[in-house]
């Protein structure tokens, strides 16, 4: 089912290479309190990299489904726009994606103490390491937007 869409216009969407079917927003890295704070799209009926998280996560879903396919592919699990959820660290290796159209959800991680993500190749080897690092060098590199105060 197609959802309102979540207005972005002010959202610079960046893109890691190797890393296909996602675009993320990085909202604030706070190092004292270990907290990350994303806003993730996956494409439409299509999954990412496969991973898993290393630290206590919320998700609120903004736009379309999140679907959630184990490591084999099996769909495991379909969070409808609105759903909030949250998920202690650890949990099995899966993969994440959008149904119908585009998912966008909000990702705070919290509690960061080491990996937030262990990208994986298919026979479940860590090939990257996301913690407070290297999304805070992401996020300093990140371009801002200007919001135009109203009249």
């Amino acid at each position: 089912m197609t959802t309102l869409p979540f207005d972005t216009q002010n959202i610079h969407w960046n893109t890691l290479e190797g890393l296909a079917h996602v675009a993320y927003h990085i909202c604030a890295v706070d190092e004292e309190k270990r907290i990350v704070d994303i806003l993730f799209k996956f494409d439409a009926n299509s999954q990412i990299a496969l991973h898993r998280h290393g630290a206590a996560y919320i998700t609120l879903v903004l736009q379309g489904e999140l679907r959630i396919y184990r490591a084999n592919g099996e769909l495991k699990e379909v969070r409808p726009v609105g759903s909030y959820v949250s998920t202690l660290a650890g949990g099995e290796p899966h993969r994440e994606g959008g149904g119908d159209q585009d998912v966008i959800a909000f990702f705070s991680n919290r509690n960061v103490d080491g990996p937030i993500y262990e990208i994986l190749d298919d026979d479940l080897n860590i090939i990257a390491v996301f913690g407070i690092p290297e999304f805070k060098a992401l996020w300093e590199a990140q371009p801002t937007t200007t919001i135009k105060a109203a009249e």
